[in-house]
């Protein structure tokens, strides 16, 4: 059974795009932990991050290094702290998360946003890239 975050590669569930390859993904988290926080993806379905080959995982990594100064100068910040959990959903991703202090990588906290904002988070970030 797909995942969820190949449902949204798919195009069967909508998301708010960050940016896009023909190998990977970044969109707004919609239980973010702070505003602005985006998941990165590769669209190949593959559970365990360390079970991506060597090729798919640097380039996902890359892809989060060229996404991350967009997110930075949208939405001020010290920081941008990047996280792997990979519990939640059965699909390798990495957390984007805009920092200010060590709170608000507290997954336990999640934020509520309405669609109209997180489209606004997202067309903010996207006008940095």
């Amino acid at each position: 059974m797909p995942s969820i975050f190949s449902k949204i590669v798919a195009g069967e569930i909508s998301s708010h795009k960050i940016a896009e390859t023909e190998d990977f993904l970044a969109f707004l988290d919609v239980f973010p932990c702070a505003t602005g926080h985006t998941l990165v993806i590769p669209k190949k379905e593959v559970d365990y991050l360390f079970d991506l080959d060597d090729k798919l995982y640097t380039g996902l990594m890359q892809f989060a290094k060229q996404i991350e100064p967009a997110i930075r100068k949208a939405i001020p910040c010290k920081r941008i702290g990047i996280a792997v959990i990979g519990l939640e959903v059965p699909h390798a991703h990495v957390h984007l998360i805009p920092m200010n202090s060590m709170n608000d990588m507290n997954f336990n906290n999640k934020l509520k946003f309405s669609q109209e904002q997180l489209a606004e988070t997202a067309a903010k970030i996207r006008s940095f890239l």
